[in-house]
């Protein structure tokens, strides 16, 4: 399993309900901040942007990392348990 960090712009004629939807659709995700959120798969950071690279509309933008290396938060959106726990996937 791998931890993503994926963070976006839409474009201004999408509302970003359908993203959000289907970056629940992972099962395991954290609302970083704003439009960054975090999930954890078995797919490739590859495979996260075309899944979620539709949704973000023509002219939006969308980047996808994988994370495990170190990272450090202030007043985050997602429980700091859990980034604690999944920030460290390989």
């Amino acid at each position: 399993m791998h931890c993503y960090l994926i963070t976006f712009e839409l474009d201004p004629a999408i509302t970003g309900d359908t993203l959000i939807s289907a970056i629940k659709s992972y099962g395991t995700w954290g609302h970083v901040n704003g439009s960054n959120w975090a999930v954890v798969t078995e797919g490739t950071a590859a495979s996260v942007r075309d899944k979620l690279a539709p949704l973000v509309g023509k002219n939006g933008r969308l980047f996808v990392i994988k994370t495990g290396i170190e990272a450090a938060w202030y007043n985050s959106n997602a429980n700091s348990d859990w980034l604690k726990k999944y920030l460290m996937y390989g």
